[in-house]
């Protein structure tokens, strides 16, 4: 079965958003990093296993040459829980976990390699399957970390993820799709596409 690895949280300014996350658990993300040649930066924060990616539009980089990616550019202002990511289970590398769904009948994409550079000079390396329009989010991509440590063991530590709701109007493809990856994770039906997690930390509670 694959893992979930983390969530991703776009948001339009990453200080910002930051600083609203700590009023809400008491707990900061950390600065991670900028994506370079992609426009963007986040911030981490651990759930233990698994952590939250806050990702935000690097005001010191210019302009990228393609749209940033999760709907970045499309926010107007409003923070948004656009996806998440799983990773093979232990043991199992991206592309046989990419085989055994297009074995299953779902493509999740070809795995491309990767790399930044964390604030302190360490170089992270990791391989993902580019998330596609295909579900609105609610179809995980598949990332692998390899040798990297995952963000998980270094971002700020603290927060629970309570729960992780989506729904759709249509959920069995969605769910056939998560199942091709690994994942059993129901979806509920709604009138829209909607993902949302319940975190908890020491200073409180939030659903983003």
């Amino acid at each position: 079965m694959s893992v979930i690895d983390h969530l991703v949280y776009a948001v339009p300014a990453l200080e910002g958003a930051a600083e609203r996350f700590e009023r809400s658990t008491g707990v900061r993300p950390a600065y991670s990093g900028a994506h370079t040649g992609m426009g963007t930066h986040n911030a981490l924060v651990s759930f233990g296993d698994s952590y939250l990616e806050l990702i935000a539009p690097d005001p010191d980089q210019p302009e990228p040459d393609r749209p940033r990616p999760f709907g970045i550019d499309d926010l107007a202002g409003r923070s948004r829980l656009v996806t998440f990511a799983v990773r093979p289970s232990p043991g199992e590398s991206i592309g046989a976990l990419v085989g055994r769904a297009r074995e299953a009948g779902f493509d999740p994409g070809d795995p491309v390699s990767m790399s930044r550079l964390r604030p302190d000079d360490v170089e992270l390396h990791w391989r993902l399957t580019f998330p596609s329009d295909v579900g609105d989010g609610l179809i995980p991509f598949v990332i692998d970390w390899g040798d990297t440590e995952n963000p998980s063991k270094t971002a700020p530590g603290g927060v629970e993820l309570v729960a992780l709701r989506s729904a759709c109007p249509d959920p069995p493809p969605i769910e056939r799709a998560r199942a091709a990856l690994g994942l059993v994770a129901p979806v509920g039906f709604g009138d829209a596409a909607m993902i949302e997690a319940t975190v908890r930390g020491p200073a409180g509670q939030t659903t983003l």
